[in-house]
């Protein structure tokens, strides 16, 4: 009884226990994913002042890179967003050195190509105005079409100030410029001064000298006249005073409007008002191309059109910013869109002054296809839209109002004076239709008809008013002679004159047979057997001219008859010389005979085979009689030399495709290829599977020798090689032995012995299943009756191959558990059946 309660009071310890351990962990769990919640939304566009870098994770920063790029930001508008969203200068330093440690602002997000596209706010890199390699449409038309809209987003023209050019004579000095002196001659110094907060700099020896304000050129002839009093070469000209500006100074520029990154800049003092607009973004949706003032102590100093710049290249109205200017980009006034056949669909601003010829302008013009007649505009009425059409020669003063949407469409594809003419005449093509043009004079135009011109009738295809085809027929030789009305002719006429020899079959005549070039040939009228020989280009030397046939095709057979003849069959004979005798004098071949030039009987072509190896005589031997055997050459060869090896002679023999195996194996390899990917490889395999195939023969030449003519004495073919070997004193064991090698010949071994000395089978070796190949290539398996194996035996040169067993599938513990319990079962069973 005490022993139960223990046990009961012990599950429940353990049971509270596992249930505050569960309770402690959900609570870890849940402050760990808050805390990470709270991490990951620590970096956002919105919150930026109390960041702290160095707690951030890379994955935090490429996700704020991520999300700063979607929103269409650069790297150097990143850092102006940072700075105004209260990120301290000191963040954001640890910021741009972390980016810069996961490879830069480019190399994070779907954006990075590389591509410098930033103006970093007091970054002195050199500004380089990459030529627009694109479509000037994808260059300056953003998705929605605006013309201009990704001008300060172009990552290949990124706006920089170019800081290694010469210092512009207008430059004027202020606070943070940096001054080089070098003084050389009778006496040497050189400093590096910077401009003070009071526009001074102060010159060892010499004392302050005020240079604010000033250009290059007077600052120059200031400090030299005051360095003139301590060095007296100065004034000699022993002692020259070269000044040039060091690093410059930084200005602010303020940014107002539709822009879409408003505020205050830091930009390098030799920046203009476009470096200032690229780091802002530029213009906003609503914001202004065409009017952006430039702000300077109260007054507009200049006024900016984007569209100078966009359309021609030129930057006058870009100037040089000073310390506290202020851009302002104005909100657009009209806006309109063109869209069809001009060079440059797209969104367009117009300034009130401007006509639709200068939209025109903007887009580049008219395409090639375009019709320039008129130009649909759909307008904004105060209650509705309205439907316009501007002819052309209203371009010049109509104005565009904001919200018009104008549509260029196609020229119309007819023709409104266009006749063409087709078939047997000299000029056939496309004429213009004059006013009273009729068919004869059409005819003249193109030079006529030809000669094989049919004459009795031509054809006008023609539409009419609602147009529906009609056809016109006419006689083309009364029409020629005028003893028909002429046809006068209508827009869209059609004239096709045809050709005799395309109202017929095309007349062809055949050669088959012991000629050069056997084939087709065009028919032509009075053509004689030796001339259809001479187009062939002659005869084969085998070409017998006592019975050539010409099988000529019926146009009368009689088709109710079972027994009609379906061909009529003509045969001649010929001289050596072509010369035709009397009977082939005057027979004249028509149109689709076939002519069939026969081998000679009894011409044969020399047959030939070779003899290698170890025979007194190798070489070719040609075969002299059709029943000529192995003995026989090889007695024609002086029989074999002393190191010759009879037992381990082979016949090679060429094995011919015959047309059928050429195309099936054609195919085969087709869809081998289209499987491979490598092509040159699988090339090498047709080739080389498409030609003749040869097959190797084991004889027995020793009894060949001893009895020639008998069943071991094979009939020679053309092609035939046979190699007799020198007397080999190795054999070679390969396949699944421990280790294949290459063993000396012992004739007191047996086939074991040398599976022994290649260290015996692996484990993976099929015992039943070796066998071996004798030099001559006849081969020897291994037999088994019950548990008896019958090796064969060896001889010199001999290679034996032990195969391997195939692995079988390993039963899994699933398969083991059903296939023991299946065998338990039965065992159950067969108890009972016993009982």
């Amino acid at each position: 009884m005490n022993n139960t309660r223990e046990k009961i009071n012990y599950n429940m310890l353990i049971h509270r226990t596992l249930k505050v351990f569960f309770i402690l962990a959900f609570l870890c769990f849940g402050t760990y994913v808050v805390s990470i919640a709270q991490n990951t939304s620590g970096l956002s566009m919105q919150n930026l002042s109390t960041v702290n870098v160095d707690n951030l994770s890379d994955d935090q920063i490429r996700q704020f890179l991520l999300q700063a790029q979607s929103s269409g930001f650069s790297e150097s508008q990143l850092e102006q967003m940072a700075l105004q969203k209260g990120m301290p200068a000191s963040e954001v330093a640890k910021l741009k050195d972390r980016i810069n440690k996961l490879g830069g602002y480019n190399a994070v997000g779907p954006s990075s190509k590389g591509q410098n596209n930033n103006v970093v706010s007091g970054d002195l890199r050199t500004f380089n105005e990459k030529e627009l390699e694109d479509n000037p449409t994808d260059s300056t038309l953003n998705k929605s079409g605006v013309f201009g809209a990704d001008l300060f987003n172009n990552k290949r023209l990124s706006f920089e100030p170019n800081l290694k050019l010469a210092t512009p004579q207008g430059y004027q000095l202020g606070p943070g410029d940096e001054l080089v002196l070098d003084i050389f001659g009778y006496s040497e110094a050189n400093y590096r001064l910077t401009v003070s907060p009071e526009g001074t700099i102060r010159i060892p020896y010499v004392g302050p000298v005020t240079v604010g304000g000033l250009t290059i050129e007077q600052a120059k002839q200031r400090i030299t006249n005051q360095l003139a009093s301590v060095y007296q070469g100065i004034r000699s000209g022993q002692t020259s005073v070269n000044i040039t500006l060091g690093n410059i100074r930084t200005i602010k520029v303020i940014i107002l409007g539709e822009v879409k990154l408003p505020g205050s800049f830091t930009l390098p003092s030799l920046a203009t008002a476009f470096n200032a607009l690229y780091a802002s973004g530029g213009p906003n949706d609503n914001g202004s191309f065409r009017n952006i003032k430039v702000i300077r102590s109260n007054k507009v100093i200049a006024q900016i059109d984007i569209y100078d710049f966009l359309l021609s290249g030129t930057q006058n109205a870009n100037i040089r910013l000073q310390d506290q200017d202020v851009i302002k980009v104005n909100p657009y006034e009209t806006r309109i869109s063109i869209e069809g056949e001009v060079k440059r669909p797209g969104i367009y601003e117009a300034k009130s002054s401007e006509t639709l010829e200068d939209v025109l302008k903007f887009a580049g013009g008219f395409t090639s296809d375009a019709y320039r007649q008129m130009i649909k505009v759909v307008r904004n009425t105060a209650k509705e839209k309205s439907v316009a059409d501007v002819s052309s020669e209203l371009f010049g003063i109509f104005t565009p109002q904001s919200g018009d949407l104008y549509t260029v469409e196609k020229v119309l594809n007819r023709f409104e004076n266009r006749v063409q003419i087709n078939g047997a005449v000299f000029r056939p093509g496309v004429f213009s239709l004059q006013e009273g043009m009729t068919l004869s004079q059409l005819i003249i135009k193109a030079e006529g008809p030809r000669e094989d011109a049919f004459m009795t009738r031509g054809i006008i295809y023609r539409l009419k008013p609602d147009l529906t085809p009609e056809l016109i027929s006419f006689n083309l030789a009364d029409v020629i002679s005028g003893k028909v009305a002429d046809i006068p002719l209508k827009r869209e006429d059609v004239v096709t004159i045809s050709s005799k020899f395309d109202l017929r079959d095309q007349y062809t005549v055949s050669i088959q047979g012991e000629v050069r070039n056997s084939g087709k040939y065009p028919f032509s009228e009075n053509t004689k057997l030796a001339d259809l020989i001479i187009l062939a280009g002659g005869l084969k030397d085998r070409a017998s001219l006592s019975r050539i046939e010409v099988a000529r095709r019926l146009k009368n057979a009689d088709s109710l008859s079972r027994s009609a003849e379906t061909a009529q069959v003509f045969q001649f004979s010929l001289n050596k010389d072509l010369s035709d005798n009397s009977e082939a004098e005057n027979f004249i071949l028509e149109p689709f005979d076939e002519v069939s030039i026969r081998p000679a009987p009894g011409y044969q072509t020399q047959k030939n085979i070779r003899l290698e190896g170890e025979v007194l005589y190798p070489g070719l031997y040609t075969i002299i009689k059709k029943n000529d055997k192995i003995s026989d050459v090889i007695k024609r060869a002086g029989g074999l030399s002393a190191l010759a090896y009879p037992q381990g002679a082979v016949l090679i023999r060429k094995k011919l495709m015959t047309a059928t195996d050429k195309l099936l194996q054609k195919q085969k390899l087709e869809a081998l290829e289209k499987q491979s990917t490598d092509s040159a490889t699988t090339m090498k395999i047709v080739e080389s599977e498409l030609e003749d195939q040869t097959s190797l023969l084991g004889i027995n030449l020793p009894k060949i020798l001893e009895n020639p003519g008998s069943k071991y004495d094979l009939l020679l073919e053309d092609g035939d090689v046979i190699k007799v070997p020198t007397e080999q004193q190795t054999v070679e064991v390969k396949g699944e032995v421990l280790y294949p090698v290459l063993i000396r010949y012992d004739r007191n071994k047996g086939f074991k012995d040398y599976i022994l000395g290649a260290g015996g089978y692996s484990a993976r070796a099929l015992k039943g299943k070796s066998y071996i190949v004798y030099s001559n290539g006849s081969v020897g398996s291994t037999r088994t009756f019950l548990f008896f194996r019958s090796y064969p035996s060896v001889k010199p040169g001999a290679e034996i191959y032990v195969p391997v067993r195939e692995e079988r599938e390993k039963l899994s513990p699933a398969t083991a558990i059903a296939l023991t319990t299946g065998l338990a079962s039965l065992a159950a069973i067969m108890v009972s059946l016993f009982k």
